[in-house]
């Protein structure tokens, strides 16, 4: 049996209480990997050309207040 597949029995005999828990810890950990994601991509500069974009788009007045 695979750790996946490991990982999937267990959770699958988690009770209701023991479930919710598990879904707010993961999306938690899910979230906290995006943030760091994010923050690596912005720091190489990676988002640059989308800020550029927006900026260039604001300019030409291509955009709408919220």
């Amino acid at each position: 049996m695979t750790k996946l597949e490991q990982i999937e029995k267990s959770v699958t005999e988690l009770d209701k209480h023991e479930l919710e828990a598990f879904s707010a810890w993961f999306e938690a950990l899910q979230a906290e990997r995006w943030d760091r994601q994010m923050e690596t991509d912005a720091a190489s500069g990676k988002l640059d050309h989308f800020a550029e974009k927006a900026l260039a788009d604001f300019r030409a007045g291509k955009t709408r207040p919220l």
